[in-house]
């Protein structure tokens, strides 16, 4: 491959360059935000056409099973960033042909680690669950959910292994069109399979677990019919060989392993957080899963910078720019910052619109309020605090990235049972336990990269 060609997968320094990755992030990652938004839409309205004023039985089970997922997903999100980081890395360096191998031992990879999750949800949830929950109509719902849903896993972890591609080789632009066609599907099917629309079977609740899993597989098909039509394939040679490279293999899971337990401990405390809130009861539950639908869609642009920082640091570092790390996290920074700052603002002038999406009553929406409040310093917390973070990621110290979150996760963990659990205080300041995790993580991620330590690791 010519030098040019080569050259065109090396990044710049400049906001015109961060926003052209981090924009096309943003709407990749609103798709499984929009997926898991439309479904509790859905479902609140599935809740109050059943037990008009006051049924939340079917959103307060959403919470429960959607971060029981999540913390699946996570596991090709971390697979996922690991990988963005090593192709980034080989892109910044110009080893175009050590692309193709990197990606097809990612599949193999990834289809491996769908398999033990699918395994594990099928033998172990159901134990999990019944132990860990008091309501057994919340239990049994969320059981026969979670071994539908699970299926979805094969082709998110390959979708995402497509995503760690186009970005960390400068292609974000592409990821557009799985975009759309997962978020077209989802919809559709989501109001189809759960109220009985367009001549399909009314299952309720369940509807929305096919409805992800048609949407995941529609997302991951466009994109390869996109990669292969653009010619991207053949340019890096993403189907020469699948046969099983040992130390390909053994460099993406070193990379890797450790956001994928991050990850995994990360999103394994929100469980906690909310296995804590459904002893609240049934409201206190719906109104964290409002909350946590709200806090992921307002926080799309947040992780799409936060993205962003990770293939721009291990391209320049590829580059030999170590010098100009702090400058582009700065850079980036700013950007994330008015966007959350823009989110923040439109979710407290507008909190009773958002709110009203869920089809919820009033008095649900007035208890909802001042978490909202809560919620929105949180997510400006959070655009400072995760860049720093996924830069540490883009040095390729992903240990140190594990390091960071066991030891917030210890603290957020304590506050969590102390406030929701020991004293048995409102969910407002249980919630604050999102204070208590980014402000950890930013001294942390602060501290280890202007240290300089991270100048001498090499992937």
């Amino acid at each position: 491959m010519s030098t040019a060609t080569a050259s065109n997968f090396r990044v710049e320094i400049t906001n015109r360059q961060i926003l052209q990755i981090a924009l096309p992030i943003s709407l990749a990652i609103l798709v499984p935000q929009i997926n898991f938004v439309t479904n509790n839409i859905f479902l609140g309205h599935l809740d109050e056409k059943l037990v008009p004023n006051g049924g939340e039985q079917s959103l307060a089970t959403a919470g429960i099973t959607g971060v029981f997922y999540l913390i699946f997903a996570v596991t090709g999100q971390g697979l996922n960033n690991g990988l963005q980081a090593l192709i980034a890395r080989r892109a910044g360096e110009n080893k175009i042909e050590e692309i193709g191998k990197l990606f097809a031992q990612s599949i193999l990879i990834s289809l491996a680690l769908a398999l033990l999750c699918i395994l594990f949800t099928y033998f172990f949830a159901p134990w999990i669950l019944q132990f860990s929950l008091k309501s057994p109509e919340v239990k049994n719902q969320a059981v026969s959910f979670l071994r539908i849903r699970i299926w979805g896993l094969p082709f998110l972890f390959i979708y995402q292994m497509r995503n760690a591609l186009l970005v960390g080789t400068n292609q974000s632009k592409y990821l557009i069109y799985g975009t759309l066609a997962e978020t077209i599907v989802n919809i559709a099917l989501d109001y189809g399979l759960i109220f009985g629309h367009f001549g399909l079977p009314g299952i309720g609740f369940n509807g929305a677990a096919y409805a992800s899993i048609c949407a995941e597989a529609a997302g991951m098909f466009v994109v390869f019919a996109v990669i292969h039509i653009k010619g991207i394939s053949r340019q890096l040679q993403l189907f020469k060989s699948f046969s099983f490279d040992a130390k390909n293999t053994w460099l993406i899971l070193a990379q890797s392993s450790p956001l994928i337990f991050q990850y995994v401990i990360s999103v394994g405390s929100w469980e906690f957080f909310y296995i804590m809130v459904e002893h609240h009861g049934k409201r206190d539950l719906a109104i964290s899963n409002t909350m946590r639908n709200i806090f992921g869609m307002f926080g799309v642009f947040t992780w799409a910078f936060a993205a962003t920082t990770n293939t721009m640091v291990s391209n320049i570092i590829g580059q030999g720019k170590k010098e100009k790390v702090i400058e582009l996290i700065m850079k980036i920074i700013k950007l994330s910052l008015c966007f959350s700052l823009a989110m923040a603002a439109a979710l407290n002038i507008f909190p009773n619109a958002f709110i009203a999406l869920f089809g919820q009553n009033a008095d649900f929406a007035l208890a909802s309020l001042p978490v909202i409040r809560v919620v929105s310093v949180a997510l400006i917390m959070m655009s400072v605090s995760t860049v720093w973070l996924n830069a540490v990621t883009g040095t390729g110290n992903t240990s140190i990235n594990l390091a960071i979150e066991v030891f917030t996760i210890v603290f957020y963990c304590i506050y969590v049972y102390l406030v929701l659990g020991y004293f048995n205080l409102s969910i407002i300041y249980g919630w604050m336990s999102e204070y208590v995790y980014w402000i950890s993580t930013f001294v942390l991620a602060f501290l280890y990269l202007k240290s300089g330590k991270w100048k001498k690791k090499v992937i």
